[in-house]
């Protein structure tokens, strides 16, 4: 398996010790992510699991967060503010309890447990909860992210500024070993009552009167009602691969199947300058068409086809309308896949009193949130890029993958494919390859690129270079069984990620 951290890697690995098959470890290495990766992601995320068994039809469990707001009174007022950081070159995100969607993580780990899991829920969370309880060290990614986060976003709460900072109210650094006790004691609840503690217990309770007290939409009837949804996933034959990846309403898996298709009817078959004008351009017109068609509050199932319409034709002109999370991905021996991406946004700066479980800013993502930060539907799922991903192919190689990174994890896995399936690159190689993503910046149409990408032919885009292993461009996570039985994995350079094999 490939896991953002060493430690999720470990955790993960020590689940399928237990007798864990890949669902379970994947689900016991996100957990792990969510005690230890601060500021990357948090345990009151949504997210998406993408679940391939050998021999049965791929499914995708969405459990997304969800705008709440059931049972709240009006005339309450609305707490939130505006951080603004030097991440990614500048960036701002709304943030407070406001900012807080209905998170749906524990409660698709649940399904995932129930139906395709082989250990007890409560095996799932014990190398977690050793890890909060007793010591974890800060990762790089942690550290870096922090270096921007640590004040505007986890300086407001005492009890997020206290996990976020040391004893003398420096930010933490790379190395410092943390503990979250009472986190640790909230996932042994978990564990132990199964998830209706998180969503009618006494920490759903704890978390529904914060919000009401401290100006927070969420309520204890958004949490009693949320409900994972299984959905088939968005297909697509790549070369002798079948892609199996999100679908709509979430809009990553329809953008990368939208990317894929265009990078066989363009023909674009490598990184040549040729072909990097090429995947510029795709990525450019498939971007569009998403900020323009489907990143607002309109039907993405219908958007989606019409994506896919414009890819078949490979009609870049009609695109043109008119812009923090972890990744874990597990094969086991069987063909088994499983591939899991969450994210609590850039973290909501608040965490449930009393249990250490930091909170998402889902309702704060001003990318995602182009219809308003509150004016969705209440029950509505929220606007998402993610897009874990399960691959076959004619050999017998079963792939899972999948990245944070926003809107750059399209591209991002969209690249990976490109440079192991098409060109038939090694796994490794093709996860720490440069990257490209056409984006908006500073309202200008950009190609961000990494050191090595040949611009000279792209046109219509200015050109915006980055280091090389730019944290910007996400964080691949890919596991793999071969033809031949061989399980193997990559975590990407540009985060803090690793590799475990497990069960043995």
């Amino acid at each position: 398996m490939a896991a953002a951290s060493a430690a999720a890697a470990d955790a993960g690995r020590a689940v399928a010790d237990l007798g864990g098959n890949a669902v379970d470890a994947a689900i016991g290495s996100v957990v792990a992510s969510m005690a230890t990766e601060l500021g990357i992601v948090s345990p009151g995320a949504g997210g998406f699991i993408t679940i391939w068994p050998p021999n049965e039809a791929p499914i995708v469990i969405d459990a997304y967060a969800e705008m709440p707001g059931r049972g709240r009174s009006t005339s309450r007022p609305i707490s939130t503010d505006v951080a603004r950081m030097g991440y990614g070159g500048g960036m701002e995100t709304v943030i407070g309890w406001g900012s807080i969607a209905t998170p749906g993580a524990f409660a698709g780990f649940d399904v995932a447990s129930r139906f395709h899991g082989s250990v007890p829920w409560s095996e799932l969370f014990i190398p977690s909860i050793g890890l909060a309880r007793n010591g974890f060290a800060v990762s790089g990614a942690t550290a870096y992210y922090l270096q921007y986060a640590h004040d505007v976003i986890y300086g407001w709460d005492e009890e997020a500024r206290r996990l976020h900072h040391r004893e003398d109210g420096t930010v933490v650094e790379e190395g410092d070993v943390l503990t979250n006790v009472d986190l640790a004691d909230c996932l042994e609840v978990i564990g132990h009552e199964g998830v209706d503690a998180l969503y009618r217990g006494d920490i759903a309770v704890a978390l529904a009167l914060a919000s009401k007290e401290q100006g927070g939409l969420l309520t204890l009837h958004d949490l009693e009602e949320y409900t994972p949804v299984v959905r088939p996933p968005s297909r697509i034959g790549l070369h002798h691969w079948d892609i199996a990846t999100n679908a709509p309403p979430a809009v990553g898996g329809i953008t990368l199947t939208g990317l894929l298709t265009l990078l066989q009817r363009l023909d674009i078959g490598g990184f040549s300058a040729a072909d990097v004008a090429k995947y510029a351009a795709a990525q450019h017109a498939v971007f569009s068409f998403r900020r323009s068609a489907l990143d607002g509050d309109t039907d993405r199932f219908a958007g989606g086809d019409e994506l896919l319409e414009l890819a078949l034709t490979a009609d870049l002109a009609s695109m043109h309308r008119s812009p923090s999370t972890v990744h874990t991905s597990a094969v086991d021996e069987t063909g088994l896949a499983c591939a899991v991406t969450v994210s609590a946004g850039y973290g909501s700066g608040a965490v449930i009193p009393g249990y250490g479980f930091g909170l998402n800013n889902s309702l704060g993502e001003i990318e995602l949130t182009s219809e308003g930060l509150h004016a969705l539907p209440v029950g509505q799922r929220l606007l998402s890029n993610m897009a874990p991903t399960i691959g076959r192919s004619r050999d017998g190689e079963v792939l899972a993958i999948g990245s944070p990174g926003a809107d750059r994890i399209t591209s991002a896995i969209a690249t990976v494919l490109l440079n192991h399936v098409v060109m038939g690159s090694d796994l490794e190689s093709s996860v720490a390859a440069p990257r490209l993503h056409a984006e908006m910046f500073d309202g200008i149409p950009t190609l961000a690129v990494e050191p090595g990408i040949d611009t000279t032919l792209v046109s219509d885009l200015a050109i915006r270079q980055l280091p090389a292993n730019s944290m910007y461009f996400g964080g691949v996570q890919a596991a793999m069984l071969t033809g031949e039985g061989i399980l193997m994995g990559a975590a990407d350079p540009r985060r803090t990620g690793a590799v475990r094999i497990g069960g043995e």
